[in-house]
């Protein structure tokens, strides 16, 4: 634990104790944000604050600042994807166990008691110190945690929900105990009819241990339902941090291999991945060919086929061949530590929604409380009798729950956040998923997001009686031999469709105009058509045609000759992804209006645009890179609200000035940074899918939001004017909270189309 201060600014993320309610994160928030320096979010579902502090300000003082206001607090414990040594055998703690068995108890107590009072067939001759005997536990074991959390807020000189818990439970257990004791209800004999609404009578007959009861074990019930929903709500964010091999398999430079858990892998190390093995960290492929399965990162169920020289990441499955890779990132500067720790921010951050909801909360309880006594006020002296005026003050106490307003925001964060992980799609934060409504505009970076980023070989226009197999074994031997990105399109073109290549000889590069050379004893020219000219050689009509058919679509022909004559054009260009043109179809099914912008002639825009579907009028060319920004801020100022889908450095500072930055996590750690969603996989369709995601996510907060705001000023009408038994409002107040939970845990069943 830090002990030092720090006069520069820092953050710490703190794991709170104690907190039973909405109410509880809003005393404690507000504590911390009385410090100097110090700005700090608490989150009740994730049951953790994140703060922000500057000056003389020490962690140490922090966690004393919360366990004053009473509650604990601590650095949490970094989450492992591997057991600690030791612990393997260890069972996992059950932090449910104490909850549930108080709700056992409380259930099989009070049932009894409730049916009893509920049912006059029910009350033979000491029915109500049968009542008495079972409630007693209910309300005393069973509903501890109340009181102790009520007794401790008061000592604060605060009132939580449990307060309100443990004062209405408490008064009708005791009200039960006079009226037992030193009323009339003890008579042997005594029955009285369950009712919904107050009876109005002295109260000297009349107990509520069925209430007392029935309360403690439905709020017991709520929470218990509510503890294991939040557990499932944020699964996908451990299942996301336990995806890593726990240990690697590391090659010593004179061949031999030992194994070591992952965390102890280093910049540099190599480490072998056989067939089905887990990659243990980011890193390059510098031996072997193989195919690697990364759907539990990008959701993407196609296999990527990987050699020598490409990138693979941590936690993908090597579904194929023996490969050999050499780390590059490893603990927390992972893909996969990056998600989780861009998933748990994002779970810790509320809307701002969810902001008013929590200033609401926090003067809540203290305004339900007068709001008790003004009802027993009125009815007392309205004339209704003193057991009218208790029981509606009661029902008020226990109705009045805020921790339905302060689960909405987290639990559907915690949801959609870590469904979107599991599909690939990285939301930072609440803020996002406020801008995702908004945007009317997207704009599209052309290379690497519409298109694949590298030079491609398209097609192969040849001449009278030449075969297209013989025109690539010459010309992607010789350019096979050239480090240029168009020779490297054809090369690779080449090697794709034949397998192998015969090896040039008395290879030369033409500055500006292409390659020359002997294969299999021909004379080969590769390159402009100027090239070709300098041989006193010109293209046949046929392939003329070709070759300004492709420069009109924007892409660079290429022509190939051999024996002093021109024998066929290559199609070479940036291609176009395949899954590009449907995903901009999404975009406009979403409302969005797609723009793409590119630092290419118009020509080759133009060309990218109608193959994918975009308008001319809709494609902006020939942008430098600094300029995009400049972009962004006129469509802006043109009154649309603007998302921005790009990947590379260029891209960084108009993905940041977008009201809505969506980088593709194939790209740059710039633009990714710069992003406010991370799409992992390098599919455009992608984006569509975090829209849509992230709109949803929205729409099940402020459907939250509605549900608990409708049900606390719905139900407090109805206590007040005595509408409601005790017992009842208790249970629906625990089903308010149940029901913003299940809402929100709807998420987990999103899919992405397709």
């Amino acid at each position: 634990m830090t002990t030092s201060t720090t006069s520069a600014p820092a953050e710490v993320e703190l794991a709170i104790g104690g907190m039973t309610c909405a109410s509880c994160a809003a005393r404690i928030e507000k504590k911390l944000n009385r410090m100097a320096g110090v700005t700090a979010t608490v989150n009740y579902a994730t049951e953790k604050a994140k703060v922000h502090y500057a000056g003389d300000v020490s962690v140490p003082e922090l966690i004393a600042t919360v366990e004053a206001t009473g509650y604990t607090a601590r650095e949490p414990e970094p989450v492992r994807a591997e057991p600690a040594p030791g612990t393997e055998s260890a069972e996992p703690a059950d932090e449910l166990r104490p909850l549930r068995e108080r709700l056992v108890t409380a259930v099989v107590l009070a049932v009894p008691v409730v049916a009893m009072a509920m049912v006059p067939a029910l009350q033979f001759e000491y029915w109500q110190w049968l009542s008495l005997t079972l409630a007693a536990p209910v309300v005393t074991y069973a509903a501890w945690p109340f009181h102790r959390a009520a007794f401790t807020n008061a000592r604060h000189g605060a009132a939580t929900m449990d307060t309100l818990i443990s004062v209405g439970t408490s008064a009708a257990f005791l009200w039960s105990l006079w009226a037992l004791f030193l009323g009339t209800a003890g008579t042997p004999g005594m029955t009285h009819p369950f009712e919904l609404t107050i009876a109005r009578t002295d109260g000297a007959g009349n107990i509520y241990l069925e209430a007392a009861a029935g309360v403690t074990a439905f709020i017991l019930a709520g929470r218990y339902f509510e503890a294991r929903s939040k557990r499932k709500a944020g699964a996908a964010l451990k299942a996301l941090l336990e995806l890593g091999a726990k240990d690697v398999t590391v090659l010593n430079p004179d061949g031999g291999e030992w194994t070591i858990p992952t965390a102890e892998l280093a910049v540099g190390d190599r480490f072998l991945v056989r067939p089905g093995e887990k990659i243990a960290t980011d890193g390059t492929v510098v031996e072997g060919t193989s195919a690697v399965d990364a759907s539990m990162l990008t959701g993407e169920s196609v296999p990527v086929e990987v050699g020598v020289g490409d990138p693979v990441t941590g936690a993908t499955l090597n579904a194929g061949g023996r490969l050999v890779v050499e780390a590059t990132r490893v603990g927390a500067d992972t893909q996969l530590a990056r998600m989780a720790k861009l998933v748990e921010d994002a779970q810790n951050g509320k809307a701002q929604a969810q902001r008013l909801a929590d200033r609401i909360s926090g003067v809540f309880v203290p305004v339900v409380i007068a709001l008790a006594l003004a009802t027993l006020g009125f009815w007392v002296g309205n004339g209704s009798g003193l057991t009218a005026a208790f029981t509606a003050a009661v029902a008020v106490l226990i109705i009045a729950c805020p921790c339905a307003l302060g689960l909405a925001t987290p639990t559907a964060l915690m949801v959609g956040t870590g469904r979107g992980a599991q599909l690939g799609i990285l939301i930072k934060g609440p803020e996002v998923l406020e801008s995702t409504r908004k945007v009317d505009t997207i704009v599209l970076d052309k290379t690497g997001t519409v298109t694949t980023g590298r030079m491609t070989l398209l097609a192969v226009h040849t001449g009278a009686g030449t075969p297209e197999a013989e025109v690539l074994r010459l010309a992607g031997a010789l350019e096979h031999a050239s480090e240029h990105p168009i020779a490297r399109a054809v090369a690779d073109g080449a090697l794709e469709k034949l397998g192998a290549l015969p090896a040039p000889e008395d290879f030369a590069s033409v500055p500006g105009l292409g390659v020359q050379g002997v294969v299999e004893g021909h004379a080969v020219l590769v390159g402009r058509e100027q090239l070709l000219a300098e041989w006193a050689m010109a293209l046949p009509a046929e392939l003329a045609t070709a070759k300004a058919e492709a420069e009109t679509a924007g892409r660079t022909a290429i022509a190939v000759a051999w024996d002093g004559e021109a024998r066929a054009v290559l199609e070479v260009a940036d291609a176009v992804k395949e899954t590009s043109a449907e995903a901009i179809t999404r975009l406009r099914a979403l409302g969005l209006t797609p723009v793409l912008l590119t630092g290419d002639n118009r020509a080759v825009a133009a060309s990218v645009a109608r193959e994918v579907g975009i308008g001319p009028e809709h494609v902006i060319a020939e942008v430098m890179p600094e300029d995009k920004v400049d972009v962004v801020k006129r469509l802006q100022g043109e009154g649309r609200s603007v998302a921005m889908v790009g990947d590379g450095v260029n891209d960084a500072a108009a993905l940041a000035q977008a009201d809505l930055g969506l980088a593709m996590g194939t790209g740059t750690d710039a633009a990714i940074e710069a992003g406010d969603l991370t799409l992992v996989r390098g599919d455009l369709r992608a984006a569509a899918d975090a829209i849509r995601l992230a709109r949803k996510t929205l729409g099940t907060i402020k459907s939250n939001l509605f549900w608990a705001f409708a049900y606390n000023i719905a139900a407090l009408p109805l206590a007040a004017a005595g509408l409601l038994n005790p017992m009842i409002a208790g249970a629906a107040m625990a089903f308010s909270s149940v029901f913003v939970v299940g809402n929100s845990l709807r998420l987990r069943s999103f899919r992405a189309a397709g």
